[in-house]
């Protein structure tokens, strides 16, 4: 499969023409129309399953992935115990009623915990039962526009230490938008010893990037965007517009390519990370959304530690020297709005904040994609 397309598949129908006048004309006309059908279909099914294929890196400013699993999905034994497509539903609603969700927690009992933006944290159990009450609220939390309290994630040994993280937006001297890094104890129903181990990463009422997830090396990873101040995103010591990686306490993680917290730089507004099986590191980011800088151009992002992924020089297909260009975009003319990443097998999947769709890539090799 080649190139990062969308596609739809459609019957083809082979029509035998009669050489004969008035039938000609006929079956012409018929042909025209079912023509028509099957691009009316076929436009359909873009709009409402738009579906990515075949990621594949662009070798010029992209290392090859050759450590990717190099095997595309299995097809449908077409047994007699596989499923129908038809009897699988589009989606299942697990919970309803919470207010801006933004990140999910799963707890050891199979419960979840939800972060609301406004600065609150629900509990759902394993059921799909809301608590009533929020765990907690989040007094500090400043919700406007983009930011509030957005990202969660759970200590690799939380059953251990019992220890949860979140990222949110406030506010510190007058008006001054930052956000932060906490860290507390969960137990017993409730948050205590709250610890700030990040702290004044710039904010704004937009681009304040937000996911926070443990890596396959313990290290916690952080999304932080360009505030509105799109010149920070290339500024090695600035925390905008950055991935950072840290020690589970806030601390400077061994191996940092610029000896701070900054793993990679150049990054509009990241919103998703997530590693593949080989411990490979991609990103989702929202691209420009009008104005001098135009729109869309949202991004895939296969993310090696000292990489620069080109905001605001760059973006799309543009290079540029010393500059990453995106594994995939979405093109000026489209907006994916990407939300949360997660990686399955050799599939990437990401949530489209804009019409609340949700997109899937295949990850391959080069040689893969090839055949």
């Amino acid at each position: 499969m080649h190139g990062g397309c969308l596609a739809s598949k459609a019957p083809i129908a082979f029509i035998k023409f009669l050489q004969c006048g008035g039938k000609m004309r006929l079956m012409r006309f018929v042909f025209a129309g079912v023509i028509v059908v099957l691009l009316i279909i076929a436009g359909g099914v873009y709009y409402l399953y738009p579906t990515l294929y075949g990621i594949v890196p662009d070798s010029s400013n992209t290392p090859r992935l050759s450590d990717l699993a190099n095997t595309a999905p299995s097809e449908n034994s077409g047994s007699a115990s596989s499923q129908r497509a038809e009897d699988i539903p589009a989606e299942t609603i697990i919970v309803e009623g919470l207010d801006t969700p933004w990140a999910i927690g799963f707890l050891p009992s199979g419960d979840m915990m939800v972060t609301e933006r406004k600065g609150t944290v629900r509990l759902v159990d394993k059921n799909g039962k809301l608590q009533e009450n929020p765990i907690a609220t989040l007094e500090k939390v400043k919700e406007a526009g983009e930011g509030g309290l957005l990202g969660m994630a759970l200590h690799p040994e939380f059953v251990s230490n019992n220890f949860v993280y979140f990222y949110y937006t406030y506010n510190s001297t007058g008006d001054n938008t930052l956000n932060r890094i906490v860290r507390v104890k969960y137990s017993g129903g409730k948050f205590s010893e709250e610890q700030t181990i990040v702290d004044a990463i710039p904010g704004a009422s937009n681009h304040n990037g937000g996911r926070i997830r443990f890596g396959p090396d313990n290290y916690l990873y952080i999304t932080t965007g360009d505030a509105q101040e799109p010149s920070l995103a290339q500024d090695k010591n600035s925390l905008a517009g950055k991935i950072l990686r840290v020690t589970d306490e806030g601390k400077l993680a061994p191996g940092n390519p610029f000896n701070n917290e900054v793993y990679s730089l150049g990054h509009r507004n990241p919103q998703g990370i997530a590693w593949d099986a080989s411990g490979n590191l991609w990103e989702t980011e929202h691209g420009p959304s009008g104005g001098s800088l135009g729109t869309g151009n949202d991004e895939v992002n296969f993310i090696l530690a000292g990489s620069n992924y080109g905001w605001s020089v760059i973006q799309g297909d543009q290079t540029g020297s010393g500059m990453v260009t995106p594994v995939k975009n979405s093109t000026p003319s489209t907006s994916w709005a990407p939300g949360g990443t997660e990686i399955i097998g050799n599939n990437l999947f990401f949530s489209g904040l804009r019409g609340q769709a949700l997109y899937t890539c295949l990850l391959y090799t080069s040689d893969a994609a090839d055949e």
